[in-house]
């Protein structure tokens, strides 16, 4: 498939999915928004992959919307708009295959809500998060969704309220990012963590991501049972039996994948 605003790269079991609008610094045009979405799902679909990067060509992971795109829309198009906007949350979380953000200079309102949506996340040392919208009359309301679900209430709020930037170093602390590193090692890092999952079982890993993300919102008891019933399915694949010999002879798993 051929993209204009994101480039698609495969390395080894790792697909790589780079914002590329680095004159606008990434922001999210309509069509950028749309080929992401059908990037996430293609390498999603894709038996060769295991596990994907998402980062952004240029000097920032992305800074939010494309403002250009706001004016002149009745209350439905706005809300398709901004619908297209976050539809890459939703995405991500039904995905099977984990997504790592790789990110550096600024993850600000749609941007910190990529980061945020992806299910781990590196970030260089020096780069600025923030849920800017309100300094500019607006709300984060969609990235505040997988903020939420990274952040206790009072960081979130903090952040969607003030409008202030957070440092990785902050942001690592809070508990939105997994690991800060120096700028020239955050490709490294983030491939070796690609590559390191995709050692796993492809299965258990997409098994796993799917109950996850299943019981979150889920009463404790259900949630409970609904993960059990899932490992028992988990249990009965070929990829469970091979990861337990393997284990019990000292050896590397030939992974199956069914």
């Amino acid at each position: 498939m051929s993209y204009q605003t994101v480039i698609v790269e495969q390395k080894g079991y790792v697909g790589v999915i780079t914002l590329n609008r680095p004159k606008a610094m990434n922001t999210f045009s309509s069509e950028m928004a749309r080929e992401l979405n059908q990037a996430l799902i293609q390498l999603d679909n894709d038996k060769g992959i295991r596990v994907l990067v998402v980062k952004g060509a240029g000097k920032a992971f992305s800074v939010g919307i494309d403002v250009s795109e706001f004016f002149g829309k009745s209350q439905r198009e706005y809300k398709e708009w901004v619908g297209l906007m976050e539809q890459m949350n939703h995405v991500i979380a039904c995905m099977k295959k984990p997504v790592i953000a790789s990110v550096h200079g600024f993850a600000v309102a749609n941007g910190a809500g990529l980061l945020a949506a992806c299910d781990l996340a590196v970030v260089a040392a020096g780069t600025k998060i923030g849920a800017t919208a309100i300094n500019v009359g607006l709300f984060c309301m969609g990235p505040a969704v997988p903020i939420s679900r990274s952040l206790g209430k009072k960081r979130c709020m903090e952040m969607l309220l003030t409008g202030d930037m957070v440092s990785a170093e902050d942001a690592e602390r809070w508990g939105l990012v997994n690991k800060v590193v120096p700028l020239d090692q955050l490709e490294e890092t983030t491939m070796a963590w690609a590559n390191q999952l995709a050692e796993k079982s492809p299965l258990a890993l997409q098994m796993g991501k799917q109950a996850f993300y299943g019981m979150c919102d889920m009463e404790f008891g259900k949630a409970l049972e609904y993960s059990n019933e899932t490992f028992a399915a988990l249990c009965m694949t070929e990829d469970a039996t091979e990861g337990i010999n393997a284990f019990l002879e000292k050896r590397k798993p030939e992974w199956k994948e069914r």
